[in-house]
């Protein structure tokens, strides 16, 4: 049993990400549950340096979710996940430390607990699909997630998984970094096209709601339909698949 953190940015530009992601987790055995009361993770607030801003939105979420009747709290956006995991760290000298640290250990990015759990295989693809992997900075570098994605992927039949040239390297959006430094996050965005489009893959896929906007943008301008999704929403394709 898990509680969803459903997002700020992505329950407006992209709300299937969360169905697919309860899908997923549905399909795996998993009961999910959506605090009604929870709110931002504070994110963008720790990236802007407001320390007190951050802290007012959690505390909101450390009240609203039900860490005590839960396995982990799962969040499906790499910013968000950080964000959560580091509720401790926010949290260390003030009167709800010993909470944060509890919400902070059951933090889990939904690709990290679905490793972790072991994925029940889903079915064969109809077709054969080359998937370009996007690891998102804050799912790879702030949360070391790296390989629980790659396995889940490579568990689908009919899909293989190829690596995107410089892949350790931002593809521009970094929370608000692309709104404050968009020359420099167009010159990251169009690098990470030009790599992904090197790949010949069929889909690119990531973790993260920035991420994923990010490239279809500039993939676009690089004149490609190649789609872009979130790896549950392929996942979720699988497990459909008749």
């Amino acid at each position: 049993r898990v509680a969803l953190l459903a997002g700020c940015a992505q329950q407006a530009l992209a709300p299937r990400i969360n169905q697919a992601t309860i899908e997923v987790l549905t399909a795996n055995g998993v009961e999910v549950v959506v605090p009604s009361a929870q709110g931002c993770c504070g994110a963008l607030a720790l990236h802007s340096g407001d320390m007190a801003g951050a802290m007012n939105l959690a505390r909101r979420n450390l009240r609203a979710f039900p860490l005590d009747a839960v396995d982990a709290v799962v969040s499906n956006a790499a910013g968000c996940g950080s964000a959560l995991k580091e509720y401790e760290l926010l949290f260390q000298d003030a009167p709800d430390a010993a909470r944060a640290h509890d919400f902070s250990r059951k933090a889990r990015d939904v690709s990290e607990f679905l490793d972790e759990l072991g994925l029940r295989e889903p079915r064969p693809l109809s077709q054969p699909m080359m998937i370009a992997y996007h690891d998102a900075c804050h799912l790879a570098h702030a949360q070391g997630v790296w390989g629980a994605p790659r396995r889940l992927l490579r568990s689908i039949p009919n899909a293989a998984v190829v690596e995107i040239a410089e892949g350790e390297l931002c593809c521009g959006s970094a929370g608000t970094y692309n709104i404050e430094h968009p020359d420099v996050a167009a010159q990251l965005g169009q690098r990470k096209a030009r790599n992904i489009l090197r790949t010949n893959a069929d889909v690119v896929v990531t973790g993260n709601i920035g991420c994923l906007v990010q490239l279809r943008a500039h993939l676009a301008q690089n004149q490609s339909a190649i789609p872009v999704m979130h790896t549950m929403e392929l996942l979720a394709m699988a497990y459909r698949e008749a």
